[in-house]
């Protein structure tokens, strides 16, 4: 039977073992990686996204981890870092991979804080041997960074014998793969469609490591956004203005082709013009002149001269049919 003398012996061989080993300060890595004032500006800059901000937290988290565990000698090699962001127009998607560049460039994990945004016709060409080397140009100008693929699914056209599209993606999964270490590719598009892209490209599925689905926006964020862009632009909403806008928003969400933030941002532009023309004709009618605030502000005629309110109200899509139909470009 053991003794209380031995006993205690080894303890105390253990605990100063323990106290010997090398230990690092998560929190001092973490501040000195600056990764918290980029954190910061995605939870500021970006209204509403809650399920992406928290993603984007765990994914630096985990990287900061095993940036703490290759300093003591724990790595278990590179981590898989390509990712896919799933969701519909004007959710975010590249605004985040801009910050995302930016982490990941903070922990050390690509040398440049560099983002390069694609589509297919930058990746793809029109005759044989011209896509090779089109998608080698990209891949080089992104390499040490990260590649944005948006709407990738279009680099996959079954129903064409002739395109050219299976040879970028031959070639992106073969760089994927021997230039990780070097290079993070973010793959985007609507959800249902990357699913199937997915299905018919096993390849990418299995080099894909964080999978980010990006809802859309809330009417009340919506409208927090286009308060927000106007504020950048010096224009302002009344009370009435922002009414008539909410009402704008509460029609336009229903109609197809709604885009989120990119749809606000197209009906404001639209709003600015209707406002510059109103008082460009109360000038010319003699009007007095103008102040500032009058130059900023967006009235509630100028919102509700939209041609939605001239269309019928539609009754709310179903959950699995809303927002379908692609966006139109812009």
């Amino acid at each position: 039977m053991t003794d209380a003398a031995t006993v205690d012996a080894r303890f105390a061989s253990t605990a100063h073992s323990d106290a010997a080993a090398p230990h690092i300060d998560l929190a001092a890595l973490y501040r000195d990686s600056g990764i918290g004032a980029v954190l910061g500006e995605l939870d500021r800059d970006l209204v509403g996204l809650a399920p992406v901000k928290t993603r984007i937290r765990e994914v630096a988290a985990h990287l900061l981890v095993e940036r703490a565990r290759a300093s003591l000698g724990l790595a278990g090699g590179a981590p898989t870092l390509h990712m896919c962001f799933s969701g519909n127009p004007g959710t975010g998607k590249t605004t985040v991979a801009l910050r995302m560049a930016e982490v990941l460039h903070r922990l050390g994990y690509i040398r440049r804080n560099h983002l390069v945004s694609v589509t297919r016709d930058d990746l793809v060409g029109q005759y044989i041997g011209h896509t090779a080397p089109k998608t080698r140009d990209v891949l080089k100008r992104a390499m040490g960074g990260v590649l944005f693929i948006d709407e990738a699914y279009y680099l996959y056209r079954p129903e064409n014998e002739r395109d050219y599209g299976q040879e970028a993606i031959e070639i992106l999964l073969q760089t994927m793969e021997n230039q990780r270490s070097d290079l993070v590719v973010i793959l985007a598009g609507y959800a249902a469609r990357m699913e199937v892209f997915f299905e018919s490209n096993p390849g990418f599925r299995s080099r894909i490591a964080h999978h980010i689905t990006f809802p859309d926006y809330a009417e009340t964020e919506l409208l927090e956004i286009a308060e927000r862009m106007l504020g950048t632009l010096h224009y302002r909403f009344d009370a009435a203005s922002r009414r008539a806008f909410g009402d704008y928003l509460a029609r336009r969400i229903r109609q197809p082709n709604f885009a989120n933030a990119r749809s606000v941002r197209n009906a404001l532009d639209r709003a600015r013009l209707r406002q510059a023309n109103r008082l460009f004709a109360d000038a010319l009618q003699g009007g007095e002149p103008i102040d500032a605030a009058t130059l900023t502000l967006i009235d509630a005629a100028d919102v509700r001269a939209s041609r939605v309110f001239d269309e019928p109200q539609q009754p709310s899509p179903s959950p699995c049919t809303a927002r379908a139909v692609p966006a139109p470009p812009g």
